[in-house]
C-alpha cells in the first residue's frame, strides 16, 4: 500500500472522529447549559435570600452560610449550603431532633389514645403541638429535599461540562493529527510503499 493512501486514509478517519467527538461535546455542553439554567431559574422563582451573617445566629459554623449572607439562593452549591447547614439545623430543633416520620408516629400514637379516651383534654393540647411539628418538620423536610435534588441536577450539569471540555480537547487534538496527516500525505514521494512484504 501507498504510504500517501495510508495518511489519507488515517487523516480522514481522524476528521471523522473529531467531527463525531466534537458533536458529542456540543451535546454534552447544551445540556449542561441546560442544567445550570434550570436549577438557577427555579431556584430563583422560590426568591430565597440567605440570613445576612450579621444576623447569624453567633455559634453558626457553617462558612458557606456566612459567604452566602444577604444573597439570593441561586446555585445548586447554595442549594446544598442552604439545604444541610439552615433548614437541617432548625429541624432538629423541632422535635428535640426527629425527622417527620419519627413525629408522625407519635402523632398516631396520640390519636390512638384519644380514640380510647376521647374526653382527655391534656392529650388533645398535646395532640395539637405534636400535629404542630408534624405539619412544620413536613414542609421542611420537603424544602430541603426539593433544595437538595436541584443540588444533584446542578452536579450533573458540572460533570457534563467537564465531559464536554475533554471532547473539545480530544476534537482538537484528533483535528490537529489529521490536518499533519494530510500535510505528511503530501509532502511524501507518491512511490514510497508501507506495508509491504
Amino acid at each position: 500500500m501507498k504510504r500517501r493512501t495510508l495518511d489519507i486514509v488515517f487523516s480522514v478517519g481522524g476528521l471523522a472522529v473529531a467531527a463525531l467527538i466534537l458533536v458529542l461535546g456540543l451535546v454534552l455542553q447544551n445540556q449542561a447549559n441546560f442544567a445550570k439554567n434550570y436549577v438557577h431559574d427555579q431556584l430563583a422563582a422560590q426568591q430565597i435570600t440567605f440570613t445576612p451573617a450579621d444576623k447569624l445566629a453567633p455559634d453558626t459554623q457553617a462558612q458557606c452560610l456566612i459567604d452566602n449572607g444577604g444573597q439570593p439562593l441561586v446555585t445548586g452549591k447554595q442549594a446544598e449550603c442552604y439545604a444541610n447547614n439552615y433548614i437541617a439545623v432548625h429541624l432538629t430543633a423541632i422535635d428535640d431532633g426527629k425527622t417527620y416520620s419519627q413525629a408522625s408516629s407519635d402523632n398516631q400514637a396520640l390519636q390512638a389514645q384519644i380514640k380510647a379516651d376521647p374526653n382527655n383534654a391534656d392529650l388533645q393540647a398535646q395532640q395539637k403541638v405534636v400535629a404542630g411539628k408534624v405539619d412544620t418538620l413536613f414542609k421542611g423536610e420537603t424544602l430541603r429535599g426539593l433544595l437538595l435534588t436541584s443540588y444533584g441536577f446542578s452536579i450533573f450539569g458540572e460533570r457534563a461540562a467537564q465531559a464536554a471540555m475533554v471532547c473539545f480537547l480530544v476534537a482538537g487534538v484528533l483535528f490537529l493529527a489529521s490536518i499533519a496527516g494530510f500535510i505528511h500525505a503530501f509532502t511524501t514521494s507518491k512511490d514510497e510503499k508501507v506495508l509491504t512484504a
